[in-house]
């Protein structure tokens, strides 16, 4: 074989990988610029000036219509509290409380990023939902079937994330919630 061949074969090989690679990192939505808070990942430099082209691509993947982060803070969750994926044949009890923003909503998606189908129609839950009495000390069902109370129905998919939206955050976006302000995500069981 030619050196010419060996070096035009290598570049190929080189470009295969590192393209595809590249590719499915940005599909995963993969950030290497997230911070993991418990269960839930937000994007350190989405919605700024500072973002990245890596981050920027996956916000245009993922991320449509992505509000900045004096809007909008951004957090999804992948797993429970124990680390375990989400699994849309399982119940899960999230609970939280106010959050330091004017409002808040927890939206559940398949992996790739879509809404679940569901005969419900029920795709979201909100602070503007929420009675005053619960603003505080909040608690959502998500199951494959029908929960008292809030509910968002899994469509008993293999794994779901949830997204976590926080409106006009009260410190315009500078900074991540902490854990003891986030969601908590236990496992209720499975069918």
């Amino acid at each position: 074989m030619r050196n010419w061949q060996r070096v035009a074969i290598c570049a190929i090989v080189g470009l295969v990988i590192g393209g595809g690679g590249a590719v499915l990192s940005v599909r995963a939505g993969a950030l290497g610029t997230q911070n993991m808070i418990g269960p839930w990942v937000t994007g350190r430099d989405f919605g700024t000036e500072a973002a990245s082209r890596y981050t920027r691509a996956v916000v245009a993947l993922r991320g449509l219509l992505a509000l900045p982060a004096t809007e909008a803070r951004y957090y999804t969750a992948a797993t429970d509290d124990s680390g375990a994926p989400l699994d849309g044949a399982c119940r899960y009890i999230v609970t939280g409380g106010t959050l330091p923003a004017k409002w808040w909503s927890l939206t559940l998606y398949d992996r790739a990023g879509y809404l679940v189908p569901n005969d419900a129609g029920i795709y979201s839950v909100g602070s503007a939902g929420l009675p005053a009495a619960e603003a505080a000390n909040w608690r959502v069902m998500i199951a494959p079937k029908a929960a008292a109370g809030h509910w968002l129905p899994t469509g008993r998919i293999a794994r779901f994330e949830l997204t976590l939206r926080a409106y006009l955050p009260a410190d315009r976006g500078t900074g991540d919630f902490s854990a003891g302000q986030l969601p908590r995500i236990a496992k209720a069981g499975c069918a």
